[in-house]
């Protein structure tokens, strides 16, 4: 492109549809009150969006490098659109997830083939550059819609967070003519190995998702993770046998690919505790009040977003997993610090190593996802991308369960506010150490981490 600034630019628009839906969580009891919910069934909103987007994520990219990722990403930002209105109109609660799942849709197309078109837009000796304006740009995103979706909300009402993503996909789409159109690619589309992936995704997202969840018996969950197992075994069993998979289940037999893939699931996991405990910490143990724990958590997005506007300068000094390594030994000892907080820590001590976690998360971020575009071959950057969404996405999803119990188990046998404290410190400090010990782990196979 002769402006690949702009075309970034206008991935970044479209891809700000995703994070962005961070200002439905400002939204849940407005959403509650207006359908007139129990307090558990407002979960699914969570679920069906997230169910969806993460079980077609890896479909999507496929489709993208087959048929084009400006295609796919115009018709993900055409369907977002729709499905953001329907949101905004729905006249009851069952349309209302209808249209949250379309919306999950529409993300898959659009963010899956979004790294895939930023890395298109400038020389190859540029990637990691255009990985990292992607990653900033996610970055600046997030941190906005809290912001924008609590000032939405006081002037208008909650559909207000899904009607201001309706003209951002619209200007995208519009714009979108300036992005690059390669030729559709002769390959054939594997379509049961996509429906057995996205099979063992969903099965899997929803086991996480329903293993929290009190009323819900422990055998669904269960049945749900090994119907996840016999669909992963029988999509492996499918592609290597399949002349153009979805992608080589060979990759993940190497070591230096696999355990970098691991390793940002189990810290993006661990990372969750931020946006799951801190808030309530921030508010009920510091006394802070809510814009001002906002603010304070606002922290670990700047870290992101300035680590990942200087993490191509970082990966070119040092290389991508030392830098993708040293991401994650920064994470552990924010997590560490963090997992020391009391009710007189002061708050510039909880500022600090939200911020280092931010910097670790971003650094982190995109070096792995410049490993694994490094890894795969130029045809198959969209699912390049898409995988490294995908593992964020698991980890997440996996981090709301194993956080949760692990602070309901710092708190047995304590109540009141000694209770959530001892739960939360004891929550920070197993996931900095679980961590920890997967990355010691992870050294026993030093190429993954060092390459000569």
């Amino acid at each position: 492109m002769t402006r690949p600034a702009f075309g970034l630019v206008v991935v970044g628009l479209g891809a700000a549809l995703a994070p962005l839906d961070i200002a439905v969580n400002v939204a849940l009891p407005a959403i509650t009150g207006h359908f007139a919910l129990a307090l558990g069934d407002v979960q699914w909103l969570v679920i069906c969006y997230v169910l969806v987007y993460g079980s077609l994520m890896l479909v999507a990219g496929k489709l993208g490098d087959l048929f084009g990722h400006r295609l796919i990403f115009r018709i993900g930002l055409a369907i977002s659109a729709v499905g953001c209105a329907a949101c905004a109109v729905a006249p009851d609660w069952p349309l209302f997830l209808w249209a949250r799942a379309g919306q999950g849709v529409g993300t898959a197309l659009a963010l899956a083939c979004a790294p895939a078109l930023a890395t298109s837009l400038y020389p190859e000796s540029g990637r990691t550059r255009a990985l990292g304006a992607f990653a900033a740009a996610q970055g600046i995103a997030a941190a906005a819609g809290p912001l924008l979706g609590g000032a939405l909300i006081g002037l208008w009402d909650w559909p207000a967070v899904y009607w201001m993503r309706v003209p951002l996909a619209l200007l995208a789409l519009a714009l979108s003519g300036v992005l690059p159109s390669p030729k559709p690619d002769a390959r054939p589309f594997d379509a049961l190995g996509a429906l057995l992936l996205a099979f063992s995704m969903s099965a899997l997202l929803l086991a996480l998702a329903l293993s929290q969840r009190a009323g819900v018996p422990g055998w669904t969950a269960a049945a749900l993770a090994a119907s996840a197992l016999l669909g992963v075994a029988a999509f492996i069993h499918r592609e290597n046998r399949f002349p153009e998979p979805i992608i080589r289940p060979a990759l993940f037999a190497d070591a230096a690919f696999s355990i970098p893939n691991i390793l940002n699931v189990l810290a993006n996991l661990a990372g969750f505790a931020i946006l799951l405990l801190t808030p309530y910490y921030l508010v009920n143990t510091l006394g802070l009040s809510v814009a001002a724990s906002g603010l304070v958590l606002t922290l670990t997005f700047a870290g992101g977003i300035a680590s990942a506007s200087l993490a191509a300068a970082i990966v070119r000094r040092i290389g991508q997993r030392p830098a993708a390594f040293a991401g994650i030994v920064v994470e552990v000892l924010a997590l560490l610090a963090l997992g020391r907080g009391g009710a007189d820590t002061p708050v510039l001590l909880v500022a600090l190593p939200l911020l280092a976690l931010g910097l670790g998360q971003g650094l982190l971020t995109v070096a792995y996802t410049d490993i694994v575009t490094a890894t795969l071959a130029r045809r198959d950057r969209g699912v390049a991308g898409s995988l490294a969404l995908l593992t964020r996405t698991l980890g997440i999803v996996s981090g709301a369960t194993v956080l949760t119990a692990l602070h309901a188990t710092g708190a047995a046998g304590l109540a009141g506010p000694e209770a959530f404290l001892a739960g939360y410190r004891f929550a920070f400090t197993t996931a900095a150490f679980g961590l920890a010990g997967a990355l010691a782990i992870s050294c026993l196979w030093p190429r993954a981490w060092f390459p000569r």
